[in-house]
């Protein structure tokens, strides 16, 4: 119980932590609001878990094939650019007095969902790690412990970036902004050359 536990901990960490285009759009949304970042982390936590249970189940082992990878390579590098184009869109309006566009936080969990699971990275970290099997004994435990771990990370992270913002000055946070879009940018054009 305790290590299936451990494991479940190790994997939703493994998941949670690793800079990337997840991340970097919940440090932008918590510069604004921190309901906003969490409810980001919470869609693409929940994405994180239908991937464990793809495993769990053994559907993971039919997605796969060749065809699926390129067509969710394409998809997500695609969204990535459109991601990038709105965070440099948006880029100097971090600390104005008038919030960024309201979105409604069902659309920014749908974002945070459908970012992490036409991700490749994120498909090829859980295609690394499924050799756990449907047979796996004490399954709900893997999934509580993958659940704390991403929960603690996208609920500490956004709130110390919200928190400390009131540290930075306009400048730095429009030069965040421009270098979040890069790098969102980077992330979909590595992608695109991938599928060459």
């Amino acid at each position: 119980m305790f290590s299936t536990l451990l494991q479940g901990l190790l994997l939703g960490y493994g998941a949670a932590i690793p800079l990337g285009p997840i991340n970097i759009l919940i440090t932008n949304y918590a510069l604004d609001d921190y309901k906003k970042a969490f409810v980001m982390g919470l869609g693409a936590m929940s994405s994180d878990i239908t991937y464990l249970l793809f495993i769990m189940f053994g559907i993971m082992k039919l997605l796969e094939g060749t065809f699926f990878i390129t067509l969710i390579t394409f998809l997500g590098a695609l969204f990535l650019l459109y991601l990038a184009f709105i965070t440099f869109q948006n880029r100097d309006q971090m600390m104005q007095k008038k919030r960024l566009k309201k979105e409604p936080l069902w659309q920014i969990y749908l974002k945070g969902y459908s970012l992490t699971a036409l991700n490749p990275y994120s498909i090829g970290f859980w295609l690394s790690i499924s050799t756990l099997q449907s047979q796996e004994e004490k399954p709900l435990f893997l999934i509580l412990g993958l659940i704390i771990a991403i929960l603690s990370w996208i609920t500490l992270m956004p709130w110390i970036v919200h928190k400390s913002k009131h540290l930075l000055s306009a400048k730095t946070l429009t030069i965040f902004s421009l270098l979040s879009a890069v790098i969102l940018a980077g992330f979909g054009i590595l992608l695109m050359i991938r599928l060459c």
